[in-house]
């Protein structure tokens, strides 16, 4: 038992991507108590489920047989991978795509002992249940059936990786260009008040003086264009922002619907303004 070829190792694969696909799906819509088309990717597939799959099925080869250690052994690599593939994607597009921070026993977030204890469950369940009639279905096919489809869903799979990579970039680095500009506009704000707030100090320390009058006046001239200079660069900061906003196209909005616990320690701020910009595209 599990030893098949390359092409049937891949078509396991795939099949596993949509199996975790169902899960995770119904598991969230559930919760959401509306549809949310979970994952990273636009078709129904979720790789972290695919490859997860395929390692529970090697681990369990030494101890098959042994309840237990199929358990513990399908626990700890599923969980490996979790955190491997969760810290990576977060330091490669600066967002967390599943954030387990508010559960009990998890590590930086990105595994918990909830999940954890489930994939070792899963395990269990899919080389003793769901592993069968899946291989069964696998092997009944000829290789030809088997190489073309695999060959046809690869192709489909990898462009729709190379699209959902680059606009998880783009997105990162929207969140990275809004947190800048609202540092920026934040900066502004400041020097406007700042430059009010002298202003009038300087017009009530020498109101009554004549010869001041007249140096309150240059002063007042020139506070007018540094504030005019500075409403101006205010302005457009604002537009910037609402422009970087409009760059939040539909594919990257999707991003964030279908992972809507994502989170950011990087730009938290500017990626829940983004989500709440989502929510109201989606309402419109």
């Amino acid at each position: 038992m599990f030893v098949y070829t390359w092409y049937q190792w891949l078509l396991f694969f795939f099949l596993y991507c949509f199996i975790g696909w169902i899960i995770e799906t119904t598991y969230v819509s559930v919760r959401s108590l509306h549809f949310v088309n979970r994952g990273f990717l636009r078709l129904p597939l979720l790789p972290l489920y695919g490859s997860g799959a395929i390692i529970m099925l090697w681990l369990s080869l030494p101890v098959k047989g042994n309840i237990v250690m199929v358990f513990l052994f399908g626990m700890a690599g599923a969980s490996i991978l979790e955190y491997i593939t969760g810290y990576l994607m977060e330091r490669l597009f600066k967002m967390k795509y599943w954030d387990y921070s508010k559960n009990p026993f998890n590590i930086n977030g990105y595994v918990c002992l909830g999940t954890s204890i489930a994939w070792g469950f899963l395990t269990i369940i899919l080389t003793e249940v769901v592993h069968r009639p899946l291989e069964w279905l696998v092997l009944s096919l000829s290789d030809t059936v088997t190489i073309s489809l695999v060959i046809v869903i690869a192709i489909v799979f990898l462009i729709d990786t190379v699209i959902s990579v680059k606009e998880a970039l783009d997105l990162g680095r929207i969140l990275e260009s809004m947190t800048k500009l609202k540092a920026e506009l934040e900066e502004v704000q400041v020097q406007i008040s700042l430059l009010k707030a002298e202003t009038t100090q300087k017009v009530s320390e020498f109101k009554n003086e004549t010869m001041v009058k007249i140096t309150n006046l240059k002063t007042e001239t020139a506070t007018v264009i540094k504030e005019s200079a500075l409403m101006e660069r205010l302005q457009s900061l604002t537009e910037n922002k609402e422009k970087m906003t409009g760059y939040f196209s539909f594919h990257r909005k999707g991003i964030l619907r279908r992972n809507p616990t994502a989170s950011s320690k990087f730009f938290g701020d500017a990626l829940n303004e983004l989500k709440e910009y989502s929510k109201k595209y989606k309402k419109s």
